[in-house]
């Protein structure tokens, strides 16, 4: 039995492991990959590396530690995790039962897509899914926001900032009815397109056009140096939905401590209902989640 299990590789499980190591703790973690949403880097034909904050030398360094300490990582899917007498049951994927006496869920989240030709062709060329991450990149320039709710309206202001234009396509009168929906109504670099749907994404390298349906069944191209698709996203929380608390969208409730409503059990990053969906907010939450965890393993170790 494992004193510990880290569920996700993403920023915030692989400090959560890093820092149960460094803690003396009997850690495994459990994941399909190392690194999560830093795998994904935009690109952009203006833009230089240097010029972007992503909190990948933190993050890499945690992976490369893990990636050399093979004994504390299990490269596979978790499927479901279940309480017994002695703590908890991690099941695999692939049919394996892994016990731990605590866990700290971390599975991150998954982007809804648009499903239309182009989008994969696209991904991170000009196409990316965080306007909150990457707007600063698009001071003067071209925008366009793909989106229903309030994602896509908190995404269209903050690009509104600092771009030239947004188009902001998709939304319903319902959410432009809001304070921040009237706000962008008014705003003189912003036009929103009501219910239309984007049916394709060309480029020429990097993504620079939308073709749209429009609901009276015409077609319209929209040009564009920065597209951003955001839907809501979808919290991976399914294999803890009949054992702790999740909000309304699905995250992981928890206290300033990373503590579910379950002793035991531990949660951070963007897979709990804490505020914003960043890599550094992620690394800082899974660090959280690891003295927490700690604080409680210490009395049953």
């Amino acid at each position: 039995m494992y004193d510990l299990i880290v569920v996700g590789g993403g920023p915030a499980g692989l400090t959560a492991t890093v820092y149960a190591i460094r803690k003396r703790l009997n850690v495994l973690m459990v994941s399909k990959d190392l690194g999560g949403k830093t795998n994904y880097r935009l690109a952009l034909p203006w833009i230089e590396d240097y010029q972007v904050i992503r909190g990948l030398e933190i993050v890499n360094k945690f992976r490369s530690e893990l990636e050399y300490l093979k004994f504390a990582r299990h490269m596979e899917p978790v499927e479901k995790i279940e309480k017994d007498n002695s703590g908890f049951i991690v099941h695999t994927r692939g049919g394996g039962e892994l016990s731990a006496k605590a866990v700290i869920i971390a599975s991150g989240t998954m982007q809804q897509r648009l499903n239309v030709p182009g989008e994969k062709q696209f991904i991170m060329r000009g196409l990316c899914y965080s306007a909150l991450s990457y707007a600063p990149l698009f001071i003067d320039r071209k925008t366009v926001v793909v989106g229903e709710g309030d994602l896509a309206l908190r995404s269209a202001a903050e690009l509104a900032t600092v771009a030239k234009h947004v188009h902001l396509i998709g939304l319903s009168g319902v959410a432009l009815g809001s304070a921040l929906g009237k706000k962008l109504a008014n705003s003189p670099n912003v036009t929103i397109l009501e219910n239309h749907t984007v049916v394709e994404v060309k480029g020429n390298g990097f993504a620079n056009q939308l073709v749209l349906h429009s609901p009276d069944g015409g077609e319209e191209i929209i040009e564009a140096e920065g597209t951003f698709i955001e839907l809501n996203l979808v919290p991976n929380s399914q294999m803890v939905e009949n054992l702790v608390e999740l909000d309304e969208q699905g995250r992981i409730k928890v206290d300033c401590y990373a503590r579910t409503n379950v002793p035991g059990i531990f949660a951070a990053g963007d897979v709990t209902d804490s505020y914003a969906e960043q890599v550094l907010v992620a690394v800082g939450e899974g660090a959280k989640a690891a003295l927490s965890a700690y604080e409680y393993l210490l009395p049953i170790l």
